[in-house]
């Protein structure tokens, strides 16, 4: 009976995630529009978390239409107002472009800290406030539920505590639905967590606080401990920590807190945490270290011999974060210690839904990879996804019709290449430190000698594989590249290393033209 009444009693904590706004802040990440609505879906429907922040007003007119396409989704699935949006003190721009977008809720971006306020904006308090009201009454004017950043508002604590009690004594009064308190440079620590969030709680009790954490001192989870402790009622979060620089808090680490160290009770299914982790980390390009707590590809595996036994004998090496809680199987290491239907159905076990017309496209990069090797597994699909919706085929200018590539002991690789620029085509003939040096050497001098044209310059080349480390595991090579002082990465997904570079680097000339095309535009 004890134990009944404490699960009854249990507090409740309202997570959102901003994986789809503050997640995509991270250095080198931009969901396609399709990806946004896939990982929505996910988010809300799956793990089924309380809010999720999508995006920032006025960034881009392809960010509008991503977050309207979000909005329309989440307004048949009756979501909407779980739909949030970032908006700044900008009279009244940022909430028209919610609107217009389809959101219901705006997360005003106000100061937190007197330096920010009288520095960055150059505003006293008293201005600050009044330009806030005047925001809040034009957003529920237009029928906008609203939140309230206190950007910066860990240093407002530290250096000027009165300017931040002065900020929210001024708006208690007003619409808003909830404060949300952010370590924007992530210098708390778990003492200072604690002791501020219990001050904002203590002062205003009848307010909702929510707690957003950055992890530059890899405090980022010891720190939503200490706030949750203290009575925050919300707590901000992202799939796999993405975030600007060291990244926000990790959902999967910040439930396993909140459940087994706090025994507070959250809305999130444990089970799908896993699965939701590896789509985020196939869309954004950015691997789950293995050892990760609760998502890392070894954190449930065994490989000492004496855990090993102890584990047979009533589970002595076994904790509370049991695999199978989040969707996963314990595993012992042995060591030193198709067609449109079937693919449907691996989808749908991931979680990914795809509208006609990328399910095509999907279809189509399977059954020419399938070509390449005998089995395209689950692990291997959010690759091909991405691959094939970020790199869009249609309007190209440049076509690879043919290459040779040739490789002799004791003699250096050779590489031959047609390629069709503009309908005309150009051979050329290069020899190379390695098999793709060769390939670009010889676009090189294409380049160079019959286009007259600057080629970009390669800065950094990554080669990843779908986790599990199979060795008939697809290639995904990432290229890094400069051009005229643009920086952009292109992808390649093969199951040979140096033909998915190859197709990173047709891809990055498609680019370039599009590049240039904007410079000439622009002059």
């Amino acid at each position: 009976m004890g134990k009944v009444s404490k699960q009854i009693n249990m507090r409740q904590i309202e997570i959102l995630d901003t994986t789809l706004r503050d997640g995509e802040q991270t250095s080198g990440v931009s969901f396609a529009a399709q990806e946004k609505l896939s990982i929505a879906r996910l988010l809300l429907e799956e793990l089924r978390v309380d809010r999720i922040e999508i995006a920032s007003a006025r960034v881009s007119e392809g960010e509008f239409e991503a977050v309207k396409r979000v909005c329309e989704w989440a307004g048949k699935r009756g979501h909407l107002n779980k739909v949030e949006i970032l908006g700044f003190l900008d009279n009244g721009i940022s909430i028209k472009w919610i609107k217009k977008a389809g959101g219901k809720v705006a997360n005003l971006l106000c100061k937190g800290s007197l330096k920010h306020c009288t520095q960055q904006l150059r505003k006293s308090p008293e201005e600050h406030i009044e330009a806030i009201r005047k925001e809040i009454s034009f957003a529920k004017t237009n029928g906008l539920q609203v939140n309230i950043y206190l950007e910066d508002w860990s240093n407002g604590m530290l250096h000027s505590p009165e300017y931040v009690f002065q900020l929210v004594n001024a708006l208690k009064n007003e619409p808003i639905e909830r404060i949300m308190l952010p370590d924007t440079l992530g210098i708390l620590n778990p003492y200072s967590s604690y002791d501020y969030c219990k001050s904002m709680i203590n002062r205003y009790p009848e307010i909702r606080f929510d707690f957003h954490a950055h992890n530059d001192y890899d405090l980022a989870v010891a720190n939503v401990y200490s706030a949750a402790k203290a009575g925050i009622q919300g707590i901000h979060c992202t799939i796999n920590g993405l975030g600007e620089r060291a990244g926000n808090a990790p959902l999967s680490s910040i439930l396993a807190v909140l459940h087994d160290q706090l025994q507070t009770k959250t809305n999130i299914d444990e089970r799908k945490v896993n699965q939701v982790s590896r789509v985020v980390e196939s869309y954004s390009g950015v691997r789950i270290p293995s050892n990760k707590p609760v998502i890392g590809e070894h954190v449930f595996t065994q490989c000492a011999g004496v855990h090993a036994d102890g584990d047979s004998k009533n589970n002595l090496y076994f904790n509370d974060l049991l695999p199978e809680r989040f969707g996963r199987t314990r595993e012992y290491a042995l060591g030193k210690t198709s067609g449109k239907a079937n693919i449907k159905k691996n989808l749908e076990a991931l979680g990914i839904e795809l509208d006609e017309t990328s399910m095509k496209k999907v279809t189509e990069r399977i059954i020419a990879l399938g070509d390449k090797k005998e089995q395209v597994t689950q692990d291997d699909l959010p690759y091909i996804i991405s691959d094939v919706l970020n790199h869009d085929s249609e309007d190209q200018k440049i076509h690879l019709l043919n290459y040779s590539l040739s490789l002799a002991q004791g003699l250096h690789p050779v590489a031959v290449i047609k390629i069709e620029i503009h309908g005309e085509q150009y051979e050329e003939t290069a020899t190379g430190d390695g098999q793709y040096d060769a390939f670009v050497k010889a676009l090189r001098k294409i380049y160079k000698y019959q286009l007259k044209k600057t080629f970009p310059i390669l800065i950094n080349y990554t080669v990843d594989i779908p986790p599990g480390g199979r060795t008939d595991a697809f290639v995904q090579t990432v290229i890094t590249w400069n051009f005229k002082g643009h920086t952009f990465k292109t992808r390649g997904l093969d199951a040979d290393q140096t033909e998915a570079a190859i197709q990173a680097t047709i891809k990055m000339l498609n680019q370039i033209e599009k590049i240039q095309d904007n410079i000439s535009e622009t002059v």
